[in-house]
C-alpha cells in the first residue's frame, strides 16, 4: 500500500511513499483524500491545477497537500486522482474530481496538512513523506 496512517493526538498522521519523491507525494495526497471519501468512488470529471516553487522538499509536501485541499474546498470538489511533476524547485501538479453527491460517503473534514512532524526522506524502497494533518 502506498501510503499509511498514524495516530497523533486529535489529529491524523499521513505518510506516503513511492519510488520517487513525486510519486511518494501523490500517495500523501491520496491518503489525505481517503480521509475524506472513499477514492474508488470519486469519478474524474473536473480536474484543478497547482503550481509552486519550493526548493525545500518537506515544505513542498505541505505546499503540495494544502494547495490540494484549498482548491477543492473553495470548488466544492472531492479530489481523487493525481499526478505531480517536479522541474528543479518548480513543482507542477494536479488533482481530478468531481462535485460531491449525495450517495458519497463522508469521511472526516481535513482542514490542512502541518508541519508538526513533518519529514520527506530517502527510505529503503525510495521516498517517504510524512506529515500531521488537521481534522
Amino acid at each position: 500500500m502506498p501510503f499509511e496512517y498514524f495516530e497523533h493526538d486529535a489529529d491524523i498522521g499521513v505518510v506516503g511513499r513511492g519510488a520517487t519523491l513525486e510519486q511518494a507525494f501523490v500517495a500523501g495526497a491520496e491518503a489525505v483524500f481517503s480521509l475524506i471519501t472513499r477514492l474508488e468512488n470519486v469519478r474524474p470529471r473536473e480536474s484543478v491545477e497547482v503550481q509552486f516553487e519550493e526548493a525545500d522538499a518537506e515544505l513542498a509536501f505541505v505546499t503540495w497537500i494544502n494547495l490540494l485541499l484549498a482548491h477543492a474546498q473553495e470548488n466544492g470538489l472531492v479530489l481523487g486522482n493525481f499526478e505531480l511533476e517536479r522541474d528543479g524547485d518548480r513543482w507542477r501538479g494536479s488533482g481530478r474530481g468531481e462535485p460531491w453527491r449525495a450517495e458519497m460517503e463522508r469521511g472526516v473534514d481535513v482542514k490542512g496538512a502541518t508541519l508538526t512532524m513533518l519529514s520527506v526522506a530517502r527510505a529503503d524502497s525510495g521516498w517517504e513523506a510524512r506529515c500531521i494533518v488537521d481534522v
